[in-house]
């Protein structure tokens, strides 16, 4: 059930209505600090890389979709459940910070085009699995889009303990706590997507990575350190039709 509870969002509620709903489940967010200048060349103009503690962030983000749906449609089973994985930073324009998208690689070849079209966001064909077993969930991915780089994950991953919600100034809250998505068209031209969600039910988390050269499409090496680990198991989000910046 879709909650519109809005007092911890950061700006209010568009006024326009939103057009998707959407489940996430078994969610893995990976981060890394890096320098903020080896991403800049990949970020419009029009966007600021935000930076925490003087570093910019890159997260690796496998999880699952469901009831992925337009308004008042019911779900499609094929096309509204498929697993998905993206590769991101945190940026800001006009004082909303919000999510640039590298890739979205997606198990589903309808929403890919789909989110193409209607989102302008880098989505690629992926051959994907995601199976849960028991606490722990294993994951893999090759991306197969005609023309793209070569992008692979694949490794198991599992909650080490209770759920929280982050406070307001951590890093944890900084990396998640984002309620836009930003985009570019072909023509340079930027947007940005609202969406809506209650505050992540966030888990302590590890995993145990096999492969994962999600950020070679960028010529960017991860730190040899481990990456920062946040599960969260289930979220539901709603979704806007993304807006002309300065429009």
């Amino acid at each position: 059930m879709i909650v519109f509870d809005a007092a911890h969002r950061p700006w209010p509620l568009p006024q326009q209505p939103w057009i998707m709903n959407m489940q996430w489940h078994d969610l893995l967010f990976m981060h890394w600090p890096v320098n903020r200048d080896a991403l800049r060349r990949y970020i419009p103009p029009a966007l600021e890389i935000d930076t925490f503690d003087g570093s910019a962030w890159i997260g690796v983000v496998p999880f699952r979709m469901q009831g992925v749906v337009p308004r008042s449609i019911p779900p499609v089973p094929y096309l509204s459940a498929f697993p998905e994985i993206n590769v991101r930073t945190y940026v800001s324009a006009e004082g909303k910070p919000g999510v640039w998208f590298f890739s979205l690689d997606a198990g589903n070849l309808i929403a890919v085009e789909a989110a193409r079209a209607a989102f302008h966001l880098p989505y690629y064909n992926a051959r994907m699995s995601c199976q849960p077993t028991g606490a722990s969930v294993q994951y893999a991915s090759i991306r197969t889009h005609r023309n793209a780089a070569p992008a692979t994950f694949a490794g198991q991953y599992r909650p080490t303990g209770p759920i929280y919600l982050s406070k307001p100034g951590t890093l944890e809250s900084w990396l998640t706590e984002r309620y836009c998505l930003y985009a570019a068209n072909r023509r340079g031209t930027t947007w940005r997507g609202d969406i809506h969600h209650q505050q992540w039910p966030l888990q302590p988390a590890e995993a145990a990575i096999e492969r994962n050269s999600m950020t070679d499409q960028i010529h960017l090496t991860l730190p040899d350190t481990a990456p920062l680990l946040h599960f969260a198991r289930r979220l539901d989000v709603i979704a806007w039709l993304p807006q002309r910046l300065g429009g």
